[in-house]
């Protein structure tokens, strides 16, 4: 019989990466089981049309992967990981031809935003004046606060719904930026704690930027799989895990997945009641994607459009209001509200010289099968006429077919989750800590658990510490499942 491994973690995404590597840190012996032919998870990359065009097949855009005090740990820039900051990290364009614009610069986003200036200036000051210890607190469990002044002040505006917070705004222009940063919650925006993704997204791009990893998405997991080779850890692809018979004799099986799946391979090793609680675990709406290959730039009307990074599609308030809150209801909409990222601007490495790529999606009800291909390029020709005659080829995701390529979105939701008030502060179960199971040897370090979405590293760095506090009290021998 093999030597018994100290720690098997099942999903080789962001967050099962990041705990391999925190558990090698620690010296134990490590593996990484992946079902896919590649590792990567949400932070993929692809030739998905034309030849020599990479393309993200999930995440594009990270600003939580450049703060996030995980990745900085491990200092991932020796391992290959380059971070590409676009001239302008957010444009929101409006019908009039007014664009809301977010700079890296606090005082650029302020005069950008003319008679709101001052009004934004007092919203995201105080905490961009202390962003490190802001994000240190965010990034983390409910717990009580190192920093309660601070927190106390961020939860006033965070708990609010941003239709609340938009209030303080006179002019569409910031009303718009806030309510389609707040729409990344993938939530009706009259919704409690929406506003807390909208000041988040602001002040991160205010602290490092809206940053996309030179080559795609998959740098990032290529970074934390080298690092993780030079501690010793292994990574196995196309080895998928259907039972816990499928895992290596070992003292710990941690889990980068969702409460579905885990209850579909560890189910029977679990307690009912706490199966009960992982199937009352909700996930929210899915996202319909495409994929473009171009032959040049997207022609915006708005000088700031060319220059930005990701560029919201949603117009005003209200039409963003009115686009999350039928997803929400489970309708779809002619007009939604689109994220758009143009990676290609500020990488060369995307696409051919003088061809670019174009990535965006918009959101839809959870598992959908709708279509929304010529709604999305309604959205953006609206705002940049003659973007169809460029055109080469387009790559086009349902939210099923997100499923099927990576089975942890569930119904194409790429949050991990529903992001409603008690999934933000409780997940997936209200347990002191989240990421240990009632079974000693089973934990859970996907997006399931706190902090929650985005490529970061921090539910898997949860979750492995979780594991080493409960190997400190247990000392337990390693055995298998056999």
């Amino acid at each position: 019989m093999p030597r018994p491994y100290d720690a098997v973690i099942v999903g080789a995404g962001p967050n099962g990466l990041a705990a391999a590597n925190c558990l090698a840190d620690a010296g134990l012996s490590v593996v990484v089981l992946e079902m896919g032919d590649a590792i990567g998870g949400g932070a993929r990359t692809g030739a998905l049309t034309e030849p020599g065009f990479l393309h993200d097949l999930c995440s594009a855009v990270h600003p939580f992967g450049a703060l996030s005090p995980c990745f900085r740990s491990f200092g991932l820039e020796r391992y290959g990981l380059t971070w590409v900051q676009p001239d302008i990290p957010l444009a929101h364009p409006l019908e009039d031809g007014r664009v809301a614009v977010l700079h890296r610069s606090l005082d650029e986003t302020c005069r950008a935003l003319g008679a709101d200036g001052e009004a934004y200036r007092r919203l995201v000051a105080p905490f961009l004046a202390n962003a490190e210890r802001t994000f240190d607190e965010i990034l983390r469990p409910l717990r009580l606060p190192r920093h309660a002044w601070l927190m106390a002040r961020f939860g006033v505006v965070a708990m609010q719904p941003a239709t609340r917070v938009v209030r303080r705004f006179r002019e569409e222009p910031a009303k718009a930026l806030l309510a389609g940063l707040s729409a990344h919650s993938i939530r009706s925006l009259d919704e409690p704690f929406t506003a807390a993704f909208g000041l988040s997204l602001a002040l991160a791009a205010h602290y490092v930027g809206w940053p996309v990893a030179k080559g795609g998405s998959q740098a990032i997991a290529g970074a934390l799989a080298a690092r993780l080779a030079e501690r010793g850890g292994e990574i196995r692809t196309s080895h998928p895990v259907r039972t816990l018979r499928d895992v290596p004799p070992t003292r710990t099986v941690l889990f980068d997945l969702t409460p579905k799946q885990v209850l579909e391979i560890a189910g029977e090793a679990l307690p009912p009641g706490y199966q009960r609680r992982l199937r009352r675990y909700r996930y929210g709406p899915g996202v319909f994607k495409v994929d473009w290959a171009l032959a040049g730039p997207i022609p915006w009307r708005a000088d700031a459009c060319r220059r930005a990074g990701t560029v919201h599609l949603g117009g005003s308030l209200a039409e963003i209001l009115e686009s999350e809150r039928r997803v929400v209801q489970g309708e779809v909409t002619d007009r939604p509200y689109v994220l758009l990222a143009q990676q290609s601007l500020f990488d060369a490495t995307r696409a051919p010289a003088g061809r670019h790529t174009g990535w965006a999606y918009c959101h839809v009800p959870n598992g959908s099968t709708v279509d929304m291909t010529a709604a999305i390029e309604d959205q953006i020709e609206r705002y940049a006429p003659g973007f169809r005659d460029l055109i080469l080829s387009r790559r086009t995701w349902t939210s099923q077919d997100l499923e099927r390529r990576n089975p942890n979105l569930v119904g194409g939701d790429i949050a991990g989750g529903a992001n409603d008030w008690r999934q933000i502060l409780f997940r997936p179960v209200a347990r002191l800590d989240p990421y240990a199971t009632p079974n000693p040897r089973l934990f859970i370090g996907s997006s399931a658990t706190p902090p929650g979405g985005g490529v970061h590293g921090m539910c898997g760095q949860g979750a492995a510490r979780s594991v080493l506090a409960r190997i400190r009290q247990s000392r337990g021998r390693s055995v298998g499942w056999r």
